[in-house]
């Protein structure tokens, strides 16, 4: 048995959208999750199931998912942390107090759309960083740094299940450990900034965590638990989210670059990250906010 659930911030489009699938699936049974939110239930072959729905969806706004009833509800929750979690990139915000953002967003893009390797990428615009007081990490952190709509819902939904939740980035510690203690998260893996004499010496902290190292946080972290990557739900918007996203039992990009987008299992490109509550068949009712 499959679900097919649909989310939308807009109920004519979610309405049409459960309309078009019901035409060419034959659906078991339904149910309304929350308001801008139906679960579907139908018997057919995943890959043939998901194709039709992507279709049936067409360029409605409306986000899907398709998987097995069975084992949906995952028992890790493993995140990015920018562009997912919070609505910036801290290092192109960081940037900016040192008046290098356009050069550095540059970069940040171009890696994040898996054109430039990202080791070497955040190496060159941390280099760029040089000379900069850590007193701008608080002033960047204060002043730019906000949760993504639905974050602080879905990791506390899922933690009050018993999920553990993991902010795991290629940004930087200092960010990563003030968003997970703001959010939820049980932990938070990221990068070192390396500081002397109260500014940055324009170095990183080896080795660099990357897209192999999120994938291993994925492996580690279920491995710890007892479980495997299937009983996962990995959420990014990068090319060095996808080894994780591809690997998770349920892997989501998130408002993510193109080619993140082409592999994951579903993608958010219009709802909040509650959809990823939805997607595991929680009822809003369910919600902890």
């Amino acid at each position: 048995m499959l679900a097919i659930t649909l989310v939308s911030p807009d109920p004519a489009a979610l309405a049409q959208a459960a309309a078009a699938v019901r035409a060419a699936l034959a659906v078991d049974a339904e149910t309304v999750l929350g308001e801008g939110a139906i679960d579907l239930l139908v018997e057919a072959v995943q890959s043939q199931a998901h194709l039709a729905v992507k279709a049936a969806v067409g360029a409605l706004p409306v986000d899907f998912a398709v998987q097995p009833v069975e084992g949906r509800r995952k028992r890790l929750l493993i995140a990015d942390m920018d562009s997912t979690i919070i609505g910036c990139e801290c290092l192109d915000e960081l940037a900016d107090f040192a008046g290098v953002k356009d050069q550095v967003s540059e970069i940040t893009e171009r890696a994040m759309r898996g054109e430039l390797l990202f080791e070497g990428a955040l190496r060159e615009r941390v280099g760029m960083l040089k000379g900069l007081s850590v007193d701008a990490l608080q002033a960047c952190y204060d002043d730019r740094v906000k949760l993504n709509p639905g974050a602080r819902t879905l990791v506390a939904t899922m933690a009050a299940d018993g999920a553990r939740c993991a902010l795991v980035s290629g940004g930087f510690t200092f960010f990563t450990s003030r968003v997970a203690a703001a959010a939820g998260f049980h932990l938070n893996r990221a990068n070192t900034l390396i500081e002397a004499d109260g500014v940055l010496t324009g170095q990183v902290g080896e080795p660099i965590l990357g897209k192999e190292a999120k994938l291993a946080a994925l492996i580690e972290e279920t491995a710890a638990l007892g479980l495997t990557p299937a009983d996962a739900l990995a959420v990014g918007d990068g090319a060095n989210d996808l080894a994780m996203i591809e690997a998770a039992g349920l892997g989501v990009a998130y408002r993510a670059k193109p080619i993140v987008a082409a592999q994951a299992h579903a993608k958010v490109d219009h709802a909040d990250l509650r959809a990823l509550l939805y997607f595991q068949g929680y009822r809003a009712a369910e919600f902890v906010s």
